[in-house]
C-alpha cells in the first residue's frame, strides 16, 4: 500500500524502534541514506545500514539481520519484486519501500499492512486494478463441495446419519439453496466457469505484460527523503545538496527525461532560497552556499583541462566526432574562434587566466549552434564553501560513481560504499578529489575504448539491434555503471558516424567478460538514440530470449536491463533475441 503522509505514517512510526536500512549500490540511494541517517541521529534512533548490489544481497542482508528487527527500510531496492514472497518474513515485520525503480510489483502495491511504499499513487503509471489481476476462487470451491455432496448422497445410511448431525446453520443454508441442478447442468456450468477463468487469465497476462514491459525510473529517492526532512523542520544546506546530487545522477545517467528534471528544479530553487535566507553563518570558511546556474555538459571541466573535458564528454565528442582527425581539427577551430589559446586550453581549468575562466561559459554558449552543440547548456546547482572549493552537482555524481566502481582485491563493495558515503560530507574533501581523479581515468578509458571500437568497426547489426562484444576482462568495464556509460557512448558514436538511416532507431547490447574462471559475462541493453523516453524494454526481452534459447540468465540487479550469463551461451542468446525483436 502507498503512504503519502511520510511525517506521521512513516517517520513517527519508527521513533524509538530499531531499524534495518538496506541500501542499493547507487548514488541516489547513498544520498537518500545519508539524509535518513542525519534524521535518525537527530532523534537518537537505533539503526543498521547494509549496502547491497542485487536481489541475492538483499536476501542475505535480511537473513543476517532479521533477528531483532521488526522495521525494515529498503532504499532504491525491493519495489519491483514481491518482497514478502522473496524474504518470507514473519507477520509482525513491516517493510517500508522507498524505491525509484519502476514498475512497482503489484503484490507490494496491494499489500494490506506488511509492505508500505513511500510515495504518491497518483504519480504512478498504469497500475492494474485489483480485480483485473487477482482472482477470487471461493465460488469455485463452493461448487466443488456441492458436487462432492451430490456424489456422496447415494452412499449408505451412515452418511444420512451424519447429515442429520449437521449444525443448524448448515441445514438452514441447505434449505435456502436454489433448486438442485441436474448433473449435466452442473457440468455445463463448470465448463463455462473454466472457460471464463481461462479468458480472465489471458486478459490478466496481457495486462501484466503491458504493465511490466518497460523498466524505467520514478522520482529521485533522495529528493523524496529531503522533503520529509523539510516537513520535520530538520533540513539544512547539506541535506539539500545531497538531494540535488541524487536527482543529478538520474539526469546524467539518463534515468529520467530532461523535462521531469526541469520541473523538479523549480521546487529545489525554492528550497535553496529559503535555506540561504535562513542561514546566518558569517564565517565564510565554514558557510556553504548553493547557487543555481546554467552550466555545460562537459565532464569535470572545472577540475580538468578544457581540451580533455571536451574530448571525453559523450555529447561534445559524438557531435564533433572527436575520435577522428577531422573532429580534432574542428575542436581546434572552436578553441581558436572562442579566443582560447591552445596553451591555456591544455592547462588545468583552475590554473587558467581569470578572465578566460569567467568568459568560458559565454564563449561556448555563443558558438554552440555553429558547432552542432545546441544542447550543451543545462540548468544545475553548484556548491561553494571556503575560498577555493567550488563543485557542480555533476562533479559529485561522477566522483561517487568512480568510487563505487573502484572495487579491488583489498577493497570490498562495502568499503567503496562507505567511502562514497563519506565523500558526500565536506570534511572528507580528499575522498571527493580522489573520486574525481578516478572519474577522469574512467572517462579517458571509455573514450579510448570507443575510439578503437569505431575505428575497428566492432559494432555489428542484427537488423533489429546493434551489439558490441568486449573480448577481454577490463579493469573498468566489468562493472555495471561503467559498462552502461561505455555502451551509451558507443551507440551515440556509431549513430554519429554510420550512414544507415535506421541507426537512430536501433538499441545496442554491450557485453564484457566478468569472471574468466566461471566463464560469465555482463550484458547491458541501451535504448535507441532517437527515443525521448528513458524507458527500457530489454529486461522483459532478455527474459523471453532466455526462455526461448533455454539459457540460464542471472537477473540479479535491480536494473532489469543489466544481466549476467555464461559466455558459451552468448551466441545462442543473441540469436534468440534477434528472432524475438525482428
Amino acid at each position: 500500500m502507498f503512504i503519502q503522509d511520510l511525517k506521521n505514517d512513516f517517520y513517527r512510526q519508527l521513533i524509538g524502534k530499531r531499524i534495518l536500512i538496506i541500501v542499493n549500490y547507487d548514488v541516489d540511494a547513498i544520498c537518500a541514506s545519508k539524509i535518513l541517517q542525519s534524521l535518525f541521529k537527530y532523534d537518537h534512533m537505533l539503526y543498521t545500514v547494509v549496502p547491497i548490489m542485487g536481489i541475492t544481497g538483499l536476501r542475505r542482508a535480511y537473513s543476517e539481520h532479521q533477528g531483532d528487527v521488526k522495521y525494515v527500510l529498503l532504499v532504491n531496492c525491493g519495489g519491483c519484486v514481491d518482497i514478502v514472497e522473496l524474504l518470507q518474513p514473519s507477520e509482525d515485520v513491516t517493510f517500508y519501500i522507498c524505491d525509484s525503480h519502476r514498475p512497482l510489483d503489484v503484490c507490494n502495491v496491494y499489500s494490506d499492512r506488511q509492505v508500505c511504499i513511500l510515495g504518491d499513487p497518483a504519480l504512478e503509471e498504469n497500475i492494474p486494478a485489483f480485480e483485473s489481476i487477482f482472482y477470487d476462487s471461493e465460488g469455485e470451491d463452493d461448487d466443488e463441495h456441492e458436487d462432492g455432496d451430490d456424489a456422496d448422497s447415494g452412499a449408505g445410511d451412515s452418511d444420512a446419519d451424519a447429515d442429520e448431525d449437521r449444525d443448524g446453520d448448515s441445514v438452514e443454508r441447505e434449505r435456502q439453496r436454489a433448486p438442485k441442478l441436474s448433473r449435466m447442468q452442473r457440468h455445463e456450468q463448470r465448463v463455462m466457469r473454466q472457460r471464463a477463468r481461462r479468458q480472465w487469465e489471458l486478459e490478466r497476462d496481457r495486462i501484466m505484460f503491458d504493465y511490466t514491459q518497460f523498466s524505467y525510473y520514478g522520482r529521485s529517492t533522495a529528493l523524496l527523503i529531503f522533503e520529509l526532512a523539510w516537513k520535520l523542520s530538520k533540513d539544512n544546506m547539506d541535506l539539500l545538496w545531497w538531494a540535488i546530487v541524487g536527482i543529478s545522477e538520474q539526469l546524467l545517467l539518463g534515468k529520467i527525461e530532461s523535462g521531469a528534471y526541469t520541473l523538479e528544479l523549480e521546487h529545489i530553487q525554492s528550497h535553496v532560497s529559503r535555506l540561504t535566507n535562513k542561514t546566518n553563518d558569517q564565517n565564510t570558511m565554514s558557510a556553504s552556499k548553493i547557487s543555481f546556474e546554467n552550466d555545460l555538459h562537459l565532464v569535470l571541466y572545472r577540475h580538468w583541462t578544457v581540451t580533455e573535458s571536451m574530448r571525453y564528454s559523450r555529447y561534445s565528442a559524438c557531435q564533433m566526432k572527436l575520435w577522428t582527425l577531422r573532429g580534432e581539427k574542428r575542436l581546434h577551430e572552436l578553441l581558436v574562434e572562442m579566443g582560447l589559446p591552445l596553451v591555456a586550453a591544455r592547462q588545468t581549468f583552475s590554473a587558467m587566466d581569470m578572465v578566460l575562466r569567467k568568459e568560458f561559459y559565454t564563449m561556448v554558449e555563443q558558438l554552440a549552434e555553429k558547432y552542432s552543440l545546441p544542447d550543451i547548456v543545462y540548468g544545475t546547482f553548484t556548491l561553494s564553501y571556503g575560498y577555493r572549493s567550488r563543485y557542480a552537482a555533476a562533479d559529485y555524481v561522477y566522483a561517487l560513481l568512480a568510487i563505487l566502481q573502484s572495487i579491488k582485491k583489498h577493497k570490498t563493495p562495502e568499503d567503496c560504499f562507505m567511502e562514497a558515503s563519506d565523500a558526500l560530507t565536506r570534511q572528507h574533501k580528499d575522498l571527493l578529489n580522489g573520486g574525481i581523479d578516478n572519474a577522469k581515468l574512467l572517462h579517458a578509458a571509455i573514450f579510448r575504448q570507443v575510439q578503437s571500437c569505431l575505428e575497428a568497426h566492432q559494432v555489428h547489426s542484427t537488423g533489429s539491434f546493434f551489439y558490441y562484444v568486449l573480448q577481454e576482462e577490463h579493469a573498468f568495464f566489468s562493472y555495471p555503471y561503467a559498462l552502461a556509460l561505455l555502451a551509451k557512448f558507443v551507440l551515440h558514436g556509431h549513430v554519429a558516424t554510420t550512414r544507415a538511416r535506421q541507426a537512430p532507431d536501433l538499441p545496442l547490447i554491450a557485453t564484457c567478460p566478468l569472471d574468466a574462471a566461471q566463464g560469465m559475462c555482463l550484458l547491458v541493453g541501451i535504448a535507441p538514440v532517437r527515443e525521448d523516453s528513458p524507458k527500457n524494454f530489454f529486461g522483459k526481452a532478455f527474459d523471453q530470449a532466455a526462455q526461448k534459447s533455454k539459457t540460464s540468465l542471472l537477473q540479479d540487479f535491480f536494473e532489469p536491463s543489466i544481466v549476467q550469463l555464461r559466455q558459451s551461451d552468448l551466441t545462442r542468446f543473441l540469436d534468440a533475441l534477434t528472432v524475438l525483436l525482428t
